[in-house]
């Protein structure tokens, strides 16, 4: 596996719609960019180089984001960005890997599966990652996409592989809890 750089970026969200938001709202992403494994050429086995570099990756990232939040972890999910000369099926057979997304898991203390998205793009593409909380995936508080965009990345034959975590839900979250609305009809 070639690495080219590594990504790490957290935000901080203080106000929301001129509110204070208590806790402070954390979102951590920590990525790797790499080589694209598979030349631009219709491969049929995917599984087998993701299964043998999945565990590596998910070790360069996953730990990373956790330490990044510097919270508890509440939310979490990933992403892949593939350069054009790949296939979202490149990306998908990296991050949905369970020798990479266990290492995110286990980091994160969480026991749901990690929501997740890919797709091609350009340099500069933005990539939209969905959270969900990492024990319960109905809890609608934590229901978020984030969005990362790295300004050379990804470039045509290379592949972004994202982690990002949240210390809590939505800021300023405040929809019912799910199927709380179908008791009170």
């Amino acid at each position: 596996m070639r690495v080219r750089k590594l990504i790490r970026h957290l935000e901080e969200t203080r106000l929301e719609n001129g509110r204070a938001v208590q806790p402070v709202h954390r979102v951590a992403f920590a990525g790797v960019v790499i080589e694209n494994p598979y030349p631009s050429e219709y491969v049929q086995d995917l599984v087998t180089l993701a299964d043998e570099i999945g565990q590596e990756i998910g070790e360069l990232v996953g730990p990373a984001c956790v330490e990044l939040l510097g919270a508890e972890v509440e939310a979490f999910g990933k992403a892949a960005l593939v350069g054009i000369d790949g296939e979202v099926e490149h990306g998908s057979a990296l991050i949905h890997n369970l020798r990479f997304g266990n290492v995110f898991r286990t980091a994160a203390g969480g026991t749901e599966l990690l929501p997740a998205a890919e797709k091609v793009g350009v340099p500069g593409s933005p990539i939209d990652i969905p959270l969900k909380h990492k024990l319960d995936s109905k809890t609608r508080s934590h229901h978020q996409t984030v969005t990362l965009q790295v300004a050379d990345v990804p470039r045509p034959r290379e592949i972004l592989v994202v982690c990002a975590a949240s210390n809590t839900g939505r800021p300023l979250a405040r929809l019912a809890a799910f199927g709380a609305e179908l008791k009170s009809n």
